[in-house]
């Protein structure tokens, strides 16, 4: 490949140790090439005029400027693909999450002790980051769609309905957009985003101060009730199970699936086994091919599934693998996915088990 055809990489970190890696990690891809380093967001602005990267990797805590804010600066004056470098804290996965919020694609979770081996044990999923944001597209910031009134009179809370959802890169804003519309009388509804331990914490936390419906971090063993969303914890599969009459949520650290842990895949094959016909499957924008197979099976068991439409994902990845295996009823706009949700979840009664 050559140079003119790579992707070109800015790396703006205000530590040494990590620009050197990321060049390290970076420059190691055939496909890929780092053309500069910047120690804070003002050196970064004149690099970005002198070479014009396809991808930013940026940080959050920097000097002279705060990696938020010169990420606000930089999607409303000059908007390009940003993958964040974000600490594994509290605070980190929360600055992250506005991250996302304000446009960055993705991020990379920084390990606090061992750097060095720790970021180059992730180097393969460094540059599948990188990857996927040269070629996505920027998503920005919408309000939540209406949902018609005639949809919200229908009564939806039902201890056998049951929503499922999937989601990867550029998931968490498609996630809030999907959530913040619906009813508090919506169904049960988990979801698996492809996130890393100590960040969906904050992510539910995040969602439930926008939503009518109550959003928080699955825990092993709860019930699923109407009106509640439950986020798949990093680092662990999510699954549908049965105690007596009750849905409940079943969390383990088996193995990863399509080198995932969460799993959409491990979600939507026990909706699939389990809700059968009383489910509804939805795969949002990612990378990969996560889900893909799990709707299919929930096809197949008589639910009715949804995609994201190519038009508004930030990666078609995941959507367009399940396309193509036939496992999808219907593809869908994202702000017009909480509308056919609440549409199908209404039409329940009305249609007979696909056989």
């Amino acid at each position: 490949m050559s140079v003119a055809t790579r992707i070109s990489v800015l790396c703006v970190d205000d530590s040494a140790l990590i620009r050197g890696l990321m060049t390290e990690i970076i420059n190691s891809q055939p496909d890929m090439q780092v053309v500069a380093t910047a120690p804070d967001p003002l050196v970064a602005r004149e690099l970005i005029k002198r070479h014009n990267p396809d991808v930013l990797t940026l940080d959050v805590e920097m000097p002279r400027m705060d990696g938020l804010d010169f990420l606000e600066k930089l999607m409303r004056l000059r908007p390009m693909p940003v993958v964040m470098v974000s600490s594994l804290t509290r605070s980190g996965s929360e600055v992250t999450l506005r991250a996302l919020e304000l446009g960055a694609v993705d991020f990379v979770a920084k390990p606090q002790l061992g750097i060095r081996d720790g970021m180059l044990e992730y180097a393969n999923q460094i540059a599948e980051k990188i990857r996927a944001a040269s070629r996505a597209r920027l998503q920005t910031r919408s309000a939540a769609p209406a949902i018609p009134a005639g949809i919200l009179k229908r009564p939806f809370a039902s201890s056998e309905k049951l929503v499922v959802v999937g989601a990867s890169t550029g998931g968490t804003e498609a996630i809030r957009t999907l959530l913040t519309p619906l009813p508090p009388d919506s169904p049960g509804i988990l979801i698996t985003q492809h996130m890393p331990a100590g960040f969906t914490r904050s992510f539910a936390q995040r969602l439930n101060q926008l939503c009518a419906i109550t959003v928080a971090e699955a825990a092993h063993g709860e019930r699923v009730l109407p009106g509640h969303a439950y986020i798949a914890p990093g680092d662990h599969h999510m699954r549908l199970a049965r105690s007596g009459a009750n849905y409940v949520v079943e969390l383990d650290q088996a193995p990863p699936v399509n080198r995932h842990r969460p799993s959409v895949d491990v979600l939507f094959d026990s909706a699939a086994s389990l809700a059968g016909a009383n489910a509804i499957g939805i795969i949002l924008t990612g990378m990969g091919k996560d889900g893909a197979a799990g709707m299919l099976a929930m096809h197949r068991a008589g639910a009715r599934t949804l995609a994201q439409d190519e038009e508004s994902c930030v990666v078609f990845g995941m959507p367009r693998e399940a396309i193509a295996t036939g496992g999808v009823d219907e593809i869908v706009p994202l702000e017009r996915m909480s509308e056919r949700m609440l549409a199908n979840l209404a039409s329940f009664g009305e249609r007979a088990m696909r056989i």
